[in-house]
């Protein structure tokens, strides 16, 4: 592999031109395929296979036109002090406000809350629902502003209104300016490790032109294969982090080379065959990770893998044909500035390469069992909150309380009960009762007399009188374990209770169900993707290192960088500590998605660190040096690097705190703090101290399978003996328009 991309390194530099106008007209073309695409339908978020899923299925089926995932606005009403809503005043407010909104174009129907019982028993607090019959997505600013004028009308009369649902609700933004922050961030580091304007900002360009060929390429392709908005923002956060740094290691060799002598489009092919090798199979890992997210079994998370995984794979192309390309343009431009001047100081750091990347590793090979036992026992304590682990979606209690949603949900908590905002949902269908409403009686009854349960609503039933829809109130907060448990009792006295119901059946959905069957099904996704992406994974870097013992290494580093990024997740987003520093308004139950996000994004990021640090020691150790000796080479040539990208990879991340979205939020601090554990912990001190510890057999490979596994030679062992050394040549002695012809 190295001797095919050092070609393509070779003939990306040559052909610059062509290159780099390929890679404009791929943007071009892309970007105006986007341009032209129409705006994708929301298709909304199901869950093949789950009870929740099935019953809202036939909610679709048996009440077609009533547009069960259409959007709806809960409009709470709160007397002023001393006051009852239910004065006259206040009730004629009110009646006018339901039939203000009853007008509107899209409205399918209100609930007037002195009709519907939608009052409070100390008579303070009312509620109407407003349901429409387009999804939130497609409501027309008119049918908004419709609306928002009759809630302003009553408001001016008096009474505190406030509104919940997703009719309303204002859409976060997905980064704001924290994605700029980060990428100024990552620029900084750039400079410094590089010393160069050019170095610094040749991997920005790439990571852009990336971003911008999968963000457009998302955009053309939503409609076709149904993309969210979120699909684009994690594709973006990983395009821009891996494009940094896959460039970021090209430019990092190509300049090593040009150190040792090569002319600039020799010094190219050698970084593409070498740090490109590591870069393909880096990539490799984290697209492995990503594509492997389609065994959870949820198409929005498998569609946000997908594209992800596209946007790494764009990444890892630029890296290899437009980096050195642009190369072929400034071929010196990259190097430091001691460099390009040959100034003493910078010839005599030539002659004696020590930093402090070798100095650190010279402590750990020194001590290692110390710093082995330090690292482990620190993340183990990091991890101990990922115990407490409580899965769960945000809704509006996780908002600001200077958002009119949680002022809302809290009015409401306050004057129905806790559960009265995350109501079951529980369908029955009567089809094959011989008396479809003494069966549908039968079952509201049993659930009445469940303990948990506050209430049960009165049934509706659809136009053929054969399926009805009961809403049930728990006593106890929808992210309430109580509620969970609430939940799988109903589910399991369910036979009994069907037995007494004529043939009729039920289902239990809503927005609290869906959660409880998201969370379940998420955790018994877990461990199958687990040992699928990490099994595929350990096999790949086994062709790698062409070692048993280095790829258990990497996942055993990776379980303990994730285990204490989770609870760190945990510690801050569920406990509480420090989430004021964040801005999280409240703290709940982890989103029911983030331990697969964790698992399978930072399994790839931390594989590319262990390929990118371990390959170099794996280069020297095949050339000849012993194994401690080949750790230090391996931390002199890579250390400070690894460190710039775990930077910029933390900054990048960190960009998406800044997101108005919890969900966003949460997955950009868990990737951040996990980048830092793997790179600093485990990867800078775990990593060279196990394998100083095993010596020569970390590099031990059984004879059999030695010959059974095809060389694919990353470190470029092949490629150094048919490359001829250098002749000791100043770095800019030899521009690139002057090399001899068998550098063609």
């Amino acid at each position: 592999m190295a001797t095919v991309l050092y070609h393509l390194g070779r003939v990306a530099f040559r052909w610059r031109w062509f290159v780099a106008l390929l890679w404009v007209a791929i943007l071009g073309t892309v970007g105006f395929a986007a341009s032209k695409a129409p705006t994708p339908a929301d298709e909304g978020f199901t869950m093949p296979g789950i009870e929740s899923q099935k019953a809202f299925d036939l909610l679709e089926q048996r009440f077609p036109g009533a547009a069960a995932d259409g959007a709806s606005a809960r409009i709470v009403f709160i007397a002023p002090s001393g006051e009852k809503v239910t004065a006259a005043e206040n009730k004629k407010t009110v009646e006018t406000l339901v039939d203000e909104a009853t007008d509107g174009s899209q409205v399918a129907t209100v609930a007037d809350p002195f009709q519907a019982k939608a009052v409070s028993k100390d008579g303070r607090t009312a509620y109407a629902v407003v349901s429409f019959k387009a999804k939130a997505d497609d409501l027309t600013d008119a049918s908004k502003t419709h609306l928002e004028k009759a809630i302003d009308q009553a408001r001016k009369a008096g009474l505190t209104v406030e509104v919940g649902g997703d009719a309303l609700a204002a859409q976060p933004a997905a980064g704001g300016a924290g994605e700029a922050i980060g990428i100024a961030v990552a620029a900084v580091v750039l400079l410094i490790t590089f010393g160069s304007l050019a170095a610094a900002g040749l991997p920005l360009i790439a990571a852009i032109i990336g971003v911008g060929v999968s963000m457009t390429g998302v955009l053309a392709l939503s409609e076709t294969l149904g993309l969210s908005e979120n699909t684009g923002t994690l594709a973006t956060m990983l395009g821009l982090a891996c494009g940094i740094d896959y460039a970021l290691f090209v430019v990092s060799r190509y300049r090593e080379e040009r150190a040792k002598g090569h002319a600039p489009r020799e010094a190219a092919g050698l970084a593409v065959g070498t740090a490109g090798s590591a870069v393909v199979f880096a990539g490799l890992t984290v697209v492995i990770a990503l594509a492997g997210l389609w065994i959870v079994g949820i198409p929005m998370l498998t569609k946000m893998g997908l594209a992800a995984a596209a946007a790494v794979l764009v990444a890892v192309l630029l890296s290899l044909t437009l980096v050195p390309a642009i190369l072929g343009f400034w071929p010196n431009a990259v190097l430091s500035r001691g460099a390009r001047k040959n100034s003493p100081r910078y010839l005599k750091k030539q002659r004696n390469p020590e930093n402090g990347g070798s100095r650190w590793a010279r402590v750990v090979v020194r001590h290692p069992l110390p710093v082995l036992l330090l690292g482990v026992v620190g993340l183990g304590a990091v991890a101990v909150p990922a115990m407490d682990l409580q899965l769960g979606m945000p809704g509006d209690e996780a908002k600001s309380t200077s958002t009119t949603e949680r002022r809302a949900y809290d009015a409401l908590a306050e004057g129905f009960g806790p559960g009265f905002n995350g109501p079951l949902t529980v369908v029955v269908d009567a089809k094959g009762s011989t008396d479809a409403k003494a069966a549908v009686a039968t079952v509201s009854k049993e659930l009445a007399a469940t303990d948990g349960v506050v209430s049960v609503s009165p049934a509706g039933f659809n136009q053929a009188q054969d399926t009805a829809v009961l809403s049930v109130t728990p006593t106890t907060a929808p992210t309430d374990e109580k509620t969970k448990d609430l939940v799988k009792t109903i589910r399991d006295e369910r036979p009994g209770i069907e037995a007494k119901a004529d043939g009729a059946s039920f289902e239990v959905t809503g927005k609290t169900a869906l959660d409880i069957d998201v969370a379940q099904k998420v955790q018994d996704s877990l461990i199958p993707y687990l040992a699928v992406v990490v099994g595929l994974a350990i096999v790949l870097l086994l062709l790698v290192f062409r070692s048993l013992l280095v790829p258990l290494k990497a996942a055993f580093g990776f379980l303990l960088s994730v285990l204490a990024a989770l609870g760190a997740v945990v510690a801050v987003f569920q406990q509480g500590h420090g989430a004021e520093l964040l801005g999280v308004n409240t703290t709940g139950p982890i989103m029911s998605l983030m331990p697969i996000f964790l698992v399978g994004i930072v399994f790839g990021l931390a594989m590319d660190y262990e390929v990118f640090l371990v390959s170099r020691m794996r280069e020297a150790y095949v050339h000849g040096e012993e194994p401690k000796q080949a750790v230090v080479s391996g931390f002199r040539h890579s250390a400070r690097v690894v460190v710039a990208a775990a930077l910029i990879m933390m900054a990048v991340f960190s960009g998406f705190i800044s997101a108005g979205d919890s969900m966003i939020k949460m997955i950009g601090f868990g990737l951040a703090i996990a980048v830092f554990f793997d790179a600093f912990i485990v990867r800078m001190a775990i990593v060279p101290a196990i394998l100083s510890l095993l010596g020569h057999k970390a590099w031990y490979l059984p004879r059999w399978l030695n010959r059974i596994l095809p060389n694919i030679d990353v470190e470029g062992e092949k490629l150094s003996q048919k490359v001829p050394a250098p002749a000791q040549l100043t770095v800019v002695d030899e521009p690139h328009t002057a090399e001899p012809a068998a550098a063609h």
